[in-house]
């Protein structure tokens, strides 16, 4: 009784599968923008190439009128270049790929995305590869550090040797400065968590399995990057 009961679910259900292999979930099409806000909270002081990173998709995204990836869906990637500030100059900068999301009834959909700017996002992204820069140093804040240490080395020079001193001491008092400029680091890249930020898919989006629901909220570490 058991085998054919079995047959006739067997044979039911086979017609199902079947039109499930035949109808696979559409692709993500290239240039599809996904809005996110950050889980991970990254930085240029603490972060290499290869950590990964999860956030939020904001809004659902449709293809041909069906919803394939609801708002909330969790987005994974890795970070994929950094490079710290420097001393004389150059600001830190990084730079994030997208390589997945993972919905909340556990699809999976598997693509490239890269980070652009957005009107909402604080982030300022710059250059074809989606690199962002830190703030760096002005240069109206780099002349006044230097003026400060001139101010300070020209009282030092006018108490040591009188009024000749103070032009002497107005020379190193300018480089002391310079130094202490140049000693200060740029600022790090600070992405926090809560950061709103835009990918658009450089390739599309396919689906790739289902996952149990639980592991969208599952952190995602890269372990093929460079």
């Amino acid at each position: 009784m058991r085998s054919i009961l079995a047959s006739i679910i067997a044979v039911l259900a086979g017609p199902v599968l079947m039109g499930a292999a035949a109808n696979p979930k559409p692709a993500i099409p290239v240039g599809t923008r996904i809005d996110v806000q950050m889980i991970s909270a990254l930085s240029s002081s603490a972060n290499r190439s290869g950590d990964g990173f999860t956030a939020q998709v904001q809004d659902p995204i449709f293809v041909g009128g069906e919803e394939l990836i609801p708002a909330g869906s969790t987005l994974r990637g890795h970070v994929t270049f950094v490079k710290p500030p420097g001393r004389v100059k150059g600001k830190a900068e990084m730079r994030l790929v997208g390589d997945n999301i993972v919905t909340k009834d556990g699809h999976e959909y598997a693509f490239t995305a890269q980070l652009t700017n957005s009107n909402e996002s604080d982030v300022k992204v710059n250059g074809s590869e989606g690199t962002i820069e830190g703030p760096g140093k002005s240069k109206k804040q780099a002349a006044k550090e230097s003026g400060v240490g001139a101010a300070v080395g020209a009282g030092a020079g006018a108490i040591a040797a009188g009024g000749t001193g103070a032009l002497y001491g107005l020379g190193i008092g300018a480089l002391g400065g310079l130094i202490h400029t140049l000693a200060k680091h740029h600022k790090n890249v600070v992405i926090n968590s809560g950061t709103q930020l835009v990918f658009v898919l450089t390739s599309p989006g396919t689906a790739t399995k289902v996952t149990p629901s639980n592991a969208a909220a599952a952190p995602f570490v890269c372990t093929t990057c460079d």
